[in-house]
């Protein structure tokens, strides 16, 4: 498996979860899964591929111990980001678009965050094009909440013009109900619907958390 943090989000989790050692700076982090000769053999591989782009401070984890602590604060990114800013909250983004577009998509997302002068960080699972921005907001600001929901209109929008999905992995309801219908389209929402009224036909299931009523 393999993930991906951006500068601002790393320096977050340098900070939250005091990873010595490391810089904020973009990073990729990969696990690699087979015998000790397969994992070396793989490993020596990427750092080459990485070194051919640019990628630099290449760095093992081999022991349990170490390689918690990275999966701890990968865990722990979401309150690590929030961190930066006392008494601030964040809402968090699902976006997943081709691979071959990730880059696009993030440098937009960025792009859209710098714009609107508000502090986010970005983590994401490169391996299948998923990443999540955490937009932090000052919930005493009346319009704080609603300006983080327009960066994440903005970058929603921007991932289905990619080919991509409004969720990647979070799932739909409240938060991306409005997005369906440009993403799937008229018909397969009528297909959906149906489905669901033969299921739940009284409409008492989750009533309005995945199509408005």
């Amino acid at each position: 498996g393999f993930f991906d943090w951006h500068a601002d989000q790393m320096e977050a989790c340098i900070k939250y979860s005091k990873l010595e050692g490391y810089r904020a700076t973009p990073t990729l982090f990969l696990e690699f899964h087979g015998s000790p000769a397969g994992v070396k053999e793989q490993a020596e591989a990427v750092e080459e591929i990485a070194a051919d782009y640019g990628g630099e401070g290449f760095a093992w984890a081999t022991d349990a111990e170490a390689r918690g602590r990275l999966w701890k604060a990968r865990h722990d990114a979401y309150w690590a980001a929030v961190a930066l800013i006392p008494g601030y909250r964040g809402i968090t983004t699902d976006v997943c678009v081709p691979i071959s577009r990730l880059a696009e998509a993030i440098v937009g997302a960025k792009e859209d965050a710098v714009a609107s002068g508000m502090t986010t960080c970005i983590v994401g699972h490169v391996g299948d094009g998923n990443f999540h921005q955490v937009i932090l907001f000052d919930p005493n600001d009346p319009q704080g909440h609603e300006k983080a929901w327009e960066i994440d209109k903005k970058i929603v929008a921007r991932g289905l013009a990619l080919g991509g999905t409004c969720s990647g992995e979070h799932g739909v309801g409240l938060g991306k109900r409005e997005f369906l219908e440009e993403e799937h389209g008229i018909e397969a929402l009528a297909v959906m619907r149906s489905i669901k009224a033969t299921f739940d036909p009284k409409g008492i299931l989750n009533p309005g958390k995945l199509f408005r009523n």
